[in-house]
């Protein structure tokens, strides 16, 4: 799990991760360099609390590579996973069939608007077998580093390996994980789904990340505690 300053919601989805702890999983946070409390909250409730330089693909890579087990599963911190999500992810990786998949998502709030963005998003990625980091992408230990993990890129880390994945049928799982709508309320649903595809669009024509990165801000919920 990468952080930078989630603090204020941070608390929520390590509450949920324990029982993967119980399980016998292992759960590797590496943050940024907050400057909030997301460490001082984190700390007790993983097993690996990493530091980076900030960068959502760096820290993904950073904790994968310290990690010791056979499947590897990418989370967002303002991820609210879905009962049974263990069970789900468990059969998943267990069934032997498959090397990689994600989940469906469902946006909060769950107003009409946010749930046709959200149905869009999820029968793209099955369709198209691209996931974003906000689906929850779990994929083979073997596999992953064969794949040259993420690349070290500002934006877009996450569809880049999906085109390498895409190559191997992934898994849907229905779950839905729920994740936060705080970019499109913050700039407006049109706003943003434009934005997003025209960025989309411009990654695939080969347009550089850093020159995208300038059209693109990244959404951090900043720490209200006092």
């Amino acid at each position: 799990m990468p952080t930078l300053n989630e603090g204020a919601i941070i608390g929520r989805l390590l509450r949920q991760l324990q029982a993967a702890r119980q399980a016998g999983h292992e759960v590797i946070l590496v943050d940024g360099g907050s400057s909030d409390s997301t460490v001082r909250l984190a700390a007790p409730h993983v097993d690996l609390l990493l530091r980076s330089a900030p960068g959502r693909g760096r820290q993904l890579n950073l904790g994968a590579q310290a990690s010791g087990g056979c499947w590897l599963w990418f989370l967002h911190a303002d991820s609210v996973l879905p009962d049974g999500w263990l069970e789900q992810l468990e059969a998943a990786c267990l069934g032997g069939a498959r090397s990689w998949g994600f989940f469906h998502v469902r946006l909060d709030p769950a107003r009409w608007p946010y749930r046709v963005i959200a149905w869009s998003m999820n029968l793209r990625s099955c369709l198209t077998r691209m996931a974003t980091g906000d689906q929850g992408i779990f994929v083979e230990r073997s596999l992953f580093f064969a794949s040259g993990c993420f690349p070290d890129i500002p934006i877009m880390e996450d569809l880049a390996l999906s085109r390498v994945l895409r190559r191997h049928a992934p898994h849907c799982i229905e779950g839905p994980i729920v994740t936060s709508a705080r970019r499109w309320e913050r700039d407006g649903i049109l706003r943003t789904v434009l934005r997003m595809w025209a960025l989309r669009f411009a990654f695939w024509a080969g347009i550089s990340p850093w020159r995208l990165r300038r059209h693109y801000t990244l959404c951090s919920t900043p720490d209200t505690e006092s």
